[in-house]
């Protein structure tokens, strides 16, 4: 597989596509509170992305995957299931939704409180969303991937916290997962990567712990976790180089980032 560069006319599919995957976060967000179980979100989501928009949920039996959305609440680093478990005061969780609509894929992520956070909770929280932002700030022309998972893990160990490196972002657009790989770390072996060129479209989705970065993948073959049971957190937008810089393909409308 090599890197697809995007045609005025395929990003504006994307285009598309991004904003229905954000306008589901925008709704299921009032929804996520305590007594609320995962599963209900996947329904809710399901309904709303079949239903009202009119797209696909890209998840949903993507190489085995049982559901539309994932949820990974507390140390679930990321492709949490949804299932029985119910939120509960003080939890945090990440909705991660792609939707497919035209044939062109919109994939993004946030993280949702339940209830208070603790202060370490927000804070990680806080501290993977700015993670996230810079290294979307390094994207532009003649810029290399490096920049971006130097910009992360420089900022996200300043900060006392790690970032896992056995998942990063990924090339988007009528598949679900295409070239470049995007570290979220700087990666020496690898040097700067690949040159960001206009027509790009990739993920920037850090996954960060608030202990060590190290993980370990559960017996259902998805749920990733914390080895050492800490916390994690994960921001992610769908990211297109433009001829001066970047666009954001997964804002909702009046969004910024």
């Amino acid at each position: 597989m090599s890197i697809t560069y995007k045609t005025p006319e395929q990003a504006d599919k994307m285009r598309v596509a991004g904003r229905l995957a954000a306008d589901v976060l925008k709704m299921i967000g009032p929804r996520v509170r305590a007594g609320v179980s995962t599963d209900e979100l996947d329904r809710i989501c399901h309904q709303y992305i079949v239903e009202v928009q009119g797209a696909i949920p890209a998840p949903l039996n993507y190489k085995g995957f049982p559901r539309s959305i994932c949820t990974s609440v507390n140390n679930v680093v990321c492709h949490g299931i949804p299932g029985p478990k119910v939120l509960k005061d003080g939890d945090i969780i990440n909705i991660d939704i792609t939707v497919i609509k035209d044939g062109f894929h919109g994939d993004t992520s946030r993280m949702f409180h339940v209830g208070e956070p603790t202060v370490l909770a927000r804070r990680l929280v806080d501290v993977t969303y700015a993670a996230m932002k810079l290294g979307i700030e390094m994207v532009k022309p003649g810029a290399y991937l490096g920049d971006i998972g130097r910009a992360i893990q420089r900022y996200v160990e300043s900060e006392r916290f790690s970032v896992v490196r056995e998942y990063c972002g990924h090339g988007i657009g009528e598949r679900f997962h295409e070239d470049p790989q995007v570290l979220h770390y700087f990666d020496p072996s690898r040097g700067k990567g690949e040159e960001l060129r206009p027509g790009m479209a990739f993920t920037i989705e850090p996954m960060v712990n608030a202990g060590q970065r190290h993980v370990r993948l559960l017996p259902d073959g998805w749920t990733v976790v914390t080895k050492d049971r800490s916390l994690s957190a994960q921001w992610e937008h769908t990211i297109l180089v433009t001829d001066t810089g970047f666009e954001v393909m997964t804002l909702a409308e009046g969004d910024t980032l």
